[in-house]
Protein backbone atom coordinates (compact mmCIF):
# COMPACT_ATOMS: atom_id res chain seq x y z
CA UNK A 1 0.00 0.00 0.00
CA UNK A 2 1.34 3.15 -0.74
CA UNK A 3 1.72 6.15 1.62
CA UNK A 4 -1.26 8.08 -0.34
CA UNK A 5 -3.54 5.21 -0.49
CA UNK A 6 -2.77 4.71 3.18
CA UNK A 7 -3.75 8.18 3.72
CA UNK A 8 -6.71 7.89 1.55
CA UNK A 9 -7.98 4.49 3.54
CA UNK A 10 -7.19 6.47 7.44
CA UNK A 11 -9.17 9.61 5.87
CA UNK A 12 -12.19 7.40 4.70
CA UNK A 13 -12.08 5.35 8.32
CA UNK A 14 -11.71 9.06 9.98
CA UNK A 15 -14.68 10.27 7.87
CA UNK A 16 -16.86 7.08 9.07
CA UNK A 17 -16.38 7.80 12.46
CA UNK A 18 -17.29 11.08 12.77
CA UNK A 19 -20.09 10.34 11.16
CA UNK A 20 -21.25 7.72 13.58
CA UNK A 21 -19.84 9.61 16.58
CA UNK A 22 -21.98 12.39 15.78
CA UNK A 23 -24.87 10.07 15.12
CA UNK A 24 -24.55 8.82 18.24
CA UNK A 25 -24.44 11.93 20.20
CA UNK A 26 -27.72 13.34 18.42
CA UNK A 27 -29.10 9.72 19.80
CA UNK A 28 -28.01 10.68 23.14
CA UNK A 29 -29.21 14.49 23.18
CA UNK A 30 -32.68 12.82 22.16
CA UNK A 31 -32.73 10.25 24.48
CA UNK A 32 -32.38 12.77 27.65
CA UNK A 33 -34.47 14.93 26.04
CA UNK A 34 -37.09 12.20 26.29
CA UNK A 35 -37.31 12.09 29.93
CA UNK A 36 -40.85 14.55 30.53
CA UNK A 37 -42.27 12.41 27.93
CA UNK A 38 -41.60 9.03 29.68
CA UNK A 39 -42.71 11.31 32.85
CA UNK A 40 -45.69 11.61 31.16
CA UNK A 41 -46.33 8.08 30.20
CA UNK A 42 -45.10 6.99 33.59
CA UNK A 43 -47.81 8.91 35.07
CA UNK A 44 -50.26 7.83 32.77
CA UNK A 45 -49.96 4.25 33.34
CA UNK A 46 -50.16 5.10 37.08
CA UNK A 47 -53.30 7.00 36.82
CA UNK A 48 -55.33 6.47 34.07
CA UNK A 49 -54.16 3.38 32.27
CA UNK A 50 -56.43 0.73 33.61
CA UNK A 51 -59.22 2.43 33.13
CA UNK A 52 -58.52 3.32 29.28
CA UNK A 53 -57.77 -0.61 28.98
CA UNK A 54 -60.84 -2.13 30.19
CA UNK A 55 -62.69 0.50 28.15
CA UNK A 56 -60.86 -0.80 25.73
CA UNK A 57 -61.58 -4.50 26.59
CA UNK A 58 -65.16 -3.74 26.65
CA UNK A 59 -65.40 -2.06 23.40
CA UNK A 60 -65.89 1.34 24.63
CA UNK A 61 -63.32 3.11 22.59
CA UNK A 62 -64.02 4.02 18.51
CA UNK A 63 -62.44 0.75 16.38
CA UNK A 64 -60.30 3.42 14.34
CA UNK A 65 -58.50 4.59 17.40
CA UNK A 66 -55.14 4.08 17.42
CA UNK A 67 -54.43 2.23 21.05
CA UNK A 68 -50.72 0.72 20.95
CA UNK A 69 -50.41 2.17 24.08
CA UNK A 70 -53.13 0.30 25.97
CA UNK A 71 -51.33 -3.09 24.74
CA UNK A 72 -51.08 -5.04 27.89
CA UNK A 73 -47.27 -5.44 27.99
CA UNK A 74 -46.18 -2.36 24.98
CA UNK A 75 -46.28 0.59 27.50
CA UNK A 76 -44.74 -1.64 30.90
CA UNK A 77 -41.77 -3.07 28.33
CA UNK A 78 -41.28 0.63 26.67
CA UNK A 79 -40.95 2.30 30.05
CA UNK A 80 -38.79 -0.51 31.42
CA UNK A 81 -36.22 -0.50 28.53
CA UNK A 82 -36.04 3.22 28.77
CA UNK A 83 -34.94 2.98 32.53
CA UNK A 84 -32.41 -0.28 31.91
CA UNK A 85 -30.81 2.17 29.31
CA UNK A 86 -31.03 5.02 31.30
CA UNK A 87 -29.00 2.99 33.98
CA UNK A 88 -26.72 1.54 31.41
CA UNK A 89 -25.79 4.80 30.46
CA UNK A 90 -25.38 6.01 33.91
CA UNK A 91 -23.27 2.99 35.21
CA UNK A 92 -21.08 3.58 31.47
CA UNK A 93 -19.59 7.02 32.84
CA UNK A 94 -18.60 6.44 36.59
Amino acid sequence: MTRKERIEQMESLFDQSNEVLQRLREAVDDFFALQPTISKLENYYNTDWRTDFEADEKGKLPADLKRGVLSEDGLWDLLEEYQRLKESMEDDTV
